[in-house]
């Protein structure tokens, strides 16, 4: 994709909306911290099934360290990996107590330190928590970048690395919401609904579906 059309791919996604943000629900950082965490190989409406009785009683590490791991489980069995995980976010929370005061740190090497935490859940509390231009990189969008153009690589490093060299001001900010929001809803993983994307003629797919399926509308 070249350099005029990806300013234009995102300029249309800004207007569209321009204040995305993550559907993950949460009410402070660690909660983000541990609802990015969980939503590996899961999606935001699982994991805030799940999440919405247990942030209402833990808001802090040591509250979930002091819930422990086996009724974590309880609350987040309904959430794919939910043994490992529940390992993951006790272990994380007693890391973020021993070594940082039970606070978050907005340093992307620190949390990628943390158990459970890699460069994707890193990038995306960032992001959100602390407003840096980060490029969280999940399934949706690396298959929006290669399927496009915009940013093809064979591995999320590689299309974070041309993302980082190919997002334009003032779009930086929240480029990976608006990727992700387009491949949960339209650029979709087995049928992309071509036909209704804002960004279809800046998109460089060969096999485009200009024409939706008998009994598929526009809207």
């Amino acid at each position: 994709m070249k350099k005029d059309a990806i300013f234009e791919f995102f300029r249309i996604l800004a207007e569209d909306n321009p204040s995305p943000e993550t559907e993950l629900e949460f009410g402070n950082i660690y909660q983000l911290l541990v609802a990015v965490v969980l939503s590996a190989q899961a999606t935001d409406a699982g994991v805030n099934k799940a999440t919405r009785a247990l942030f209402a009683r833990v808001q802090t590490p040591r509250q979930m360290v002091e819930l422990g791991e086996e009724d974590l489980k309880q609350y987040i069995k309904t959430i794919g990996l939910f043994n490992s995980k529940a390992k993951n976010v006790i272990a994380l929370s007693e890391q973020l107590i021993a070594h940082h005061g039970g606070e978050v740190p907005a340093d992307r090497d620190a949390l990628v330190t943390l158990p459970g935490v890699g460069r994707k859940t890193a990038n995306v509390v960032m992001n959100c928590a602390f407003g840096e231009e980060t490029f969280a990189v999940d399934t949706h969008v690396f298959r929006v970048c290669n399927r496009t153009g915009l940013a093809p690589g064979k591995t999320p490093d590689k299309v974070e690395a041309l993302l980082e060299k190919r997002v334009p001001q003032p779009f930086r900010q929240h480029a990976h919401h608006w990727l992700i929001l387009l491949g949960r809803y339209t650029c979709k993983a087995r049928t992309p609904e071509c036909w209704r994307c804002l960004v279809v003629a800046q998109c460089g797919f060969r096999e485009k579906r200009l024409e939706p399926p008998p009994g598929k509308g526009v809207g």
